[in-house]
């Protein structure tokens, strides 16, 4: 059977490539696995059959035969452990490349969603010009921090891995906001991500959902 993964019909985030069915479609294109795409509607989420296979209503889901995931982590995770291309052969290598897929999604990723989440809806607060500079140090402090520890290098941790391929989606969240910009070191390093040709795939194919889509813009 083949591997069937959700996504939105109508992205929030407007054919950016930011909507997390992004790291599975990457993850899917850097494994040469071929997948269909079931679009859904926002009020689809909650639809019963969906909300059996993620209890949160989010996506993407994941179905492969008699297997059904939730979140992306989890199935990038399941992907790069089932299929060779996104870890390495070597016992203690694949072990960094997992410890690396989790510091991008419990480490990096909660400043820089905290940031986005202030800027979205907490603009009007009286609050906000206070709390702003607080989350963008926050954000900044682990952009120094990744900067040092990846230095010259292309990668995290040798080749590239799922654990740069989850790095990097949570970095293209700040592009064009002026933070990563600052950081070159890393806005070269999602650069190189992006060249890459199992990335392009899965952004063409995210984007042209986008611009299929009824227009409302």
């Amino acid at each position: 059977m083949t591997i069937t993964i959700t996504a939105f019909e109508r992205s929030p985030d407007r054919g950016r490539g930011l909507a997390r069915d992004m790291r599975v479609r990457w993850a899917l294109e850097e494994v040469g696995k071929p997948y269909d795409v079931r679009l859904l509607s926002f009020a689809a989420l909650k639809d019963p059959q969906q909300l059996a296979l993620n209890p949160f209503g989010q996506i993407p889901t994941y179905e492969d035969g008699d297997l059904g995931l939730f979140e992306s982590g989890a199935i990038v995770l399941h992907i790069a452990e089932r299929y060779a291309g996104l870890l390495p052969d070597d016992a203690n290598a694949r072990a960094r490349a997992k410890a690396w897929m989790f510091a991008a999604i419990g480490t990096v990723e909660p400043p820089i969603v905290e940031r986005s989440a202030a800027m979205l809806v907490e603009r009007d607060k009286s609050w906000y010009a206070q709390r702003l500079p607080i989350v963008e140090d926050r954000v900044r402090d682990r952009l120094g921090q990744l900067r040092t520890h990846l230095g010259d290098a292309p990668w995290l941790d040798g080749e590239f891995s799922a654990g740069d391929l989850l790095m990097v989606h949570v970095l293209q969240r700040l592009k064009g906001s002026g933070t990563l910009e600052d950081f070159s070191t890393l806005a070269a390093y999602v650069a190189r991500a992006e060249a890459r040709p199992a990335y392009r795939r899965a952004f063409e194919a995210q984007l042209a959902v986008f611009n299929a889509a009824p227009s409302d813009r």
